[in-house]
């Protein structure tokens, strides 16, 4: 189990939001947190932690006005440590070489893979022929409708009639490096970790995959190292102390180390 910090900006800012409440009209959301630092102060703290594997993620589509802005907070982190850090948001077989060169080490990709409900595999091929495997995360970003959980898209607003599964993991696996995945019933809630998620990804262990939402405690911590066997990495947004929250991120990384 690793810790993966993670850089979330809209509207040009550093911000922790409300996972569902992301909207494409008017660039809404409800911020838990706005930062006044930028994606380089970020990144730096990160790289000087010795945390490396974490993501950036642009809120905004290309067809906000606060487009260009994401991308340059982007690219202030990505350059201030070039190989460290992963990128989505908005990721297609045109733009993500861009974001290599930034310095991104992966490109994250969801809703150019996700169209009209369905996996395209013709575009999933585009993307790994575009990057590589070697640089490709899969964000299988997941919300609870009747009773599973189903991959959900643009900015999570749209359910796809993809269930995240075991199985779904390893017909993905050929294609992508590893897996992101948000639960996002429960973002940017700090309410408790969707367990069933977690056990789920824990019982997988097919590579390496990253979960994030709702973790609000330490013992949230705890459950999901227990839940995810160890092997289930764990990224933390608003409830860390960076973002305005109340964990330590030294004492989340005990946990994660084993040393509490």
């Amino acid at each position: 189990m690793r810790f993966r910090p993670c850089i979330d900006i809209h509207n040009g800012k550093i911000k922790q939001i409300v996972g569902g409440s992301l909207a494409d009209k008017n660039d809404y959301a409800v911020d838990n947190f706005v930062s006044e630092k930028n994606g380089e102060y970020y990144a730096r703290l990160y790289h000087e932690a010795g945390l490396a594997g974490g993501h950036i993620i642009l809120l905004n589509p290309e067809s906000s006005p606060y487009y260009e802005e994401d991308v340059r907070q982007a690219e202030s982190a990505l350059l201030a440590c070039p190989g460290e850090l992963q990128i989505g948001g908005g990721m297609n077989d045109k733009n993500a070489s861009r974001f290599l060169e930034m310095g991104a080490s992966h490109v994250i990709v969801t809703s150019f893979v996700f169209r009209d409900g369905h996996i395209h595999y013709d575009n999933l091929e585009k993307m790994t022929k575009a990057v590589g495997k070697e640089h490709l995360v899969l964000d299988l970003s997941c919300r609870k409708k009747e009773g599973a959980y189903y991959i959900v898209t643009d900015r999570w607003q749209k359910f796809t009639e993809e269930r995240l599964t075991e199985q779904l993991l390893d017909a993905l696996s050929k294609y992508c490096d590893e897996y992101l995945i948000h639960a996002v019933d429960v973002e940017g809630k700090a309410s408790g970790i969707e367990e069933e998620v977690a056990g789920m990804l824990g019982n997988w262990g097919g590579g390496p995959v990253t979960y994030a939402g709702g973790v609000g405690s330490l013992e949230d911590v705890r459950r999901l190292k227990v839940l995810g066997k160890d092997k289930v990495d764990v990224t933390i947004g608003s409830a860390l102390d960076l973002f305005g929250g109340t964990l330590p991120m030294e004492e989340v990384l005990r946990i994660i180390h084993g040393l509490a």
